[in-house]
């Protein structure tokens, strides 16, 4: 029976519970009311939990937004933006940790506040005028220094409140303060419901300096909170979950140990938060990279990976992980072959493969977190390990890949890793680790080979073939999958072998390399005599190396195509003029121009000006009739420097991609780019793009600025036209002051008037909803 004195009159926090009373003792009538505080304290503490959370990551998307303009619109910037919050993540639980051992938690409770109350000197949250980033440099460090500056202080305050707060909680005398982790799983609540909230009701309905007030307005909600729960910790008695307090407390005459750790537990918490770290942004950079860098897209595999935790760690919905491991190798193998084969089906079919094997494997690796915590004293220690390895992931994704590799591969070592981290107690039949499992890889290798050669001199051509390749060995790893060694190298080998034997043979790799900005290739076609440049599945110019053609536009810029239209069409007062492109690529557009004629690109990767400029490669630069020249750095920050009214043209080809730059299509540029255009003029907006359509954002735009506006949708050219002539269809919108600036365009049928859609927001540096511009069909 515990030797505290009871609480003070009305402090029934700390009301002695049943084991406290002395043998017989009848509850009070205070019971009841003594219960309904309890539960009052557990919604108290879950909801400041809730809103730190929310708040955490409401602010993610909302400021990566703000950065989005600075360094044109890259998935690059939200992998970037997300190893800053998991460092600083990782420093808040080191707080966490540290300072309630240091000062106990009441002097801690104290400067917590303290520190809170100072941070508001940050708010509201904007990006300081001024800041660009250095056009020769990666903007990795910049855009670091950014978040630092504008973000560092609060986000780090609100990053500790979770851990804080759930300490706290073990320091008061409540049924529920040895087994806390219920506090956890709120948490992770409050992220996934601010993640689904802001792009689906925030973004499209708030401009952004209306976000970051009412991120403010959340803030202060969240400092009342805070000082209504160090109230609870002031006045309520002291837990025995408390470190002081349990080492304070004697039984006979000695003080009750704290359970030690094990090094070798605390390097596999670290493996276990490392792997869903790193796999999110591997799914993130795919989705983003074949869809778009919209907010929606950022956060669906970070609310996935928060909902792992919330069923790993939450009271109700702890359960066996059991499932999860068995659904494992049903969900990787066709994810890996897949990626093998280089699949290109429905785009919404393999982003569901992608996300479901990611949920699968965070399950199997959170449930295992989950499994191994530690007792409620060790919870601050517990979140610092898990904050560990999800920096390390993060970092390993956006620091140490790009360096390391020069194609995005890190994602299927990270499958591979997370397939090796199963333990075999946990499937149910328990296996020790043979030598012959390390024998797999080698045998499924000659496996996949000897089945390779034998497709090849029968031959099976296609589909079969690909299956038979794959298949047998694919039911190899299937047999395996009770033993995670042997079943994790089969899933490499397999990934590896039939990665580079079903390499395809229609081209060849003359270069690649990768930037913040994306994996670039340089790749030569023999059947059609052409180089061409790709990021990604997105082809950025080719030139044909056929005599006499190598100074030909192909693809969208051909001559017979629409821009090719618009200086063919142009009246003579624009004609010869200068001309801007915003966007480099191959820098096939400068053949369009005459001799003498100025062509001025503006490009922010450098990786492409090398490229370009390389004639090994493309010779568009040296060999065409224009003086050109490249301007490094984001294009509306190296415009505001050109002379106002010096180009007759400006062509806008940022958008083809499917990585867009929105900074560059709102009411703000558009003024910038009139501000430029000699007058007449012409804007050409290339708006060519797989899964967004822009047509209406620019037709506003328009409007808005009083401006004609002409679209044009190529159209008729069947897949073998295109591969005999080197050409694709566009997509064009051309802008003009007056209706006669246009030349013969108005009266050309292919080309039609836009007007206004009512029902689109206008597009604006505060307000941009990339949800309207989606394509879902």
């Amino acid at each position: 029976m515990s030797n505290q004195p009871p609480p003070q009159a009305g402090l029934l926090v700390g009301q002695p519970e049943a084991h406290d009373r002395a043998p017989g003792t009848v509850p009070t009538l205070r019971d009841p009311a003594l219960a309904i505080l309890n539960v009052a304290v557990v919604a108290l503490f879950s909801l400041t939990v809730f809103v730190s959370a929310a708040l955490l990551f409401i602010v993610q998307p909302m400021f990566a937004k703000m950065a989005l303009p600075l360094l044109g619109g890259t998935p690059a910037v939200w992998n970037t933006c997300m190893v800053f919050f998991q460092a600083v993540l990782l420093i808040g639980y080191g707080y966490a940790h540290a300072t309630p051992a240091l000062l106990g938690l009441r002097r801690q409770a104290i400067l917590h506040l303290a520190l809170f109350l100072t941070t508001f000197i940050a708010l509201p949250l904007a990006v300081p005028e001024g800041w660009s980033p250095a056009a020769q440099h990666s903007p990795f460090l910049w855009l670091l220094a950014l978040l630092l500056v504008v973000l560092g202080l609060p986000f780090l305050v609100v990053s500790t409140t979770a851990p804080l707060v759930q300490k706290w909680f073990t320091g008061i005398d409540h049924p529920w303060a040895r087994d806390p982790y219920f506090l956890y799983a709120a948490s992770n609540v409050g992220s996934l419901t601010a993640l689904l909230a802001y792009p689906t009701l925030i973004e499209p309905n708030l401009p952004l300096a209306e976000q970051s007030r009412l991120w403010t307005l959340g803030y202060s909600l969240l400092a009342g909170l805070l000082l209504c729960c160090a109230g609870v910790v002031w006045r309520s008695r002291p837990s025995i979950t408390d470190d002081h307090t349990r080492t304070a407390q004697t039984r006979s005459g000695e003080a009750l140990p704290i359970e030690r750790i094990r090094l070798s537990l605390r390097v596999r918490w670290i493996l276990l938060a490392f792997v869903p770290s790193s796999l999110m942004l591997g799914v993130t950079t795919f989705l983003t990279t074949d869809v778009a860098p919209m907010p929606l897209l950022w956060v669906v595999p970070l609310a996935i990976y928060l909902l792992t935790f919330v069923f790993s760690f939450g009271a109700r919905t702890r359960t066996s992980n059991q499932p999860m491991h068995r659904l494992l190798p049903i969900v990787v193998l066709p994810l890996i072959m897949t990626m093998a084969f280089g699949a290109v089906g429905p785009l919404w079919v393999l982003a569901l493969l992608h996300l479901l094997a990611f949920f699968v494997l965070a399950m199997v690796c959170h449930g295992e977190l989950a499994r191994r915590r530690p007792p409620a004293e060790r919870l601050t220690e517990f979140f610092l390990w898990v904050a560990v390895g999800g920096v390390l992931g993060g970092a390993f994704n956006a620091l140490l890949a790009p360096v390391l590799f020069s194609r995005p591969i890190e994602y299927p070592l990270i499958l591979v890793a997370a397939c090796l981290l199963r333990q075999p107690r946990s499937l149910g039949q328990p296996k020790a680790l043979a030598r012959w499992d390390f024998a797999v890889a080698p045998v499924l290798a000659a496996l996949i080979i000897g089945l390779f050669w034998a497709v090849r001199a029968i031959p099976i051509t296609g589909l079969p073939g690909l299956l038979l390749i794959s298949g047998v060995p694919a039911l190899l790893c299937f047999a395996l999958r009770h033993r995670p060694v042997a079943f994790g190298l089969g899933i490499g080998v397999l990934m590896l072998t039939t990665t580079f034997l079903t390499e395809d043979t229609r081209y060849r790799t003359l270069h690649r390399e990768r930037s913040f900005f994306g994996v670039w290739q340089v790749r030569h076609y023999p059947n059609g005599n052409f180089t061409a440049l790709m990021n990604g599945t997105t082809e950025h110019g080719r030139q044909s190396l056929e005599p006499g053609r190598e100074r030909e536009p192909l693809v969208y810029f051909h001559r017979l195509g629409p821009i090719g239209q618009v200086f063919s069409a142009m009246p003579p007062s624009v004609a010869g003029t200068p001309v801007a492109v915003i966007g480099l690529g191959t820098g096939s557009l400068a053949c369009h121009g005459r001799p003498g004629q100025e062509f001025t690109f503006y490009e922010i990767d450098p990786a492409i000006l090398r490229i370009a400029s390389n004639p090994r490669y493309f010779s568009f630069l040296k060999t065409c009739p224009p003086v050109t020249r490249v301007v490094l750095g984001d294009a509306r920050h190296s415009l505001v420097t050109a002379p106002g009214g010096h180009y007759g043209l400006i062509i806008l080809d940022a958008f083809s991609s499917d990585a867009i730059p929105s900074h560059l299509l709102t009411r703000e540029a558009l003024r910038l780019y009139l501000d430029k255009l000699a007058n007449p003029g012409l804007l050409a907006f290339h708006i060519s793009n797989r899964h967004l359509d822009l047509e209406p954002t620019v037709a506003n735009l328009a409007a808005d600025a009083r401006l004609v506006a002409l679209a044009q949708r190529e159209v008729g050219m069947t897949r073998e036209e295109a591969g005999r002539s080197g050409r694709a269809p566009s997509h064009w919108v051309v802008l003009a002051r007056r209706r006669d600036d246009l030349g013969a365009l108005p009266n050309d049928p292919r080309w039609r008037e836009l007007s206004p859609r009512p029902d689109r927001r206008l597009w604006t540096d505060d307000f941009s909803n990339m949800l309207e511009v989606v394509r879902w069909h």
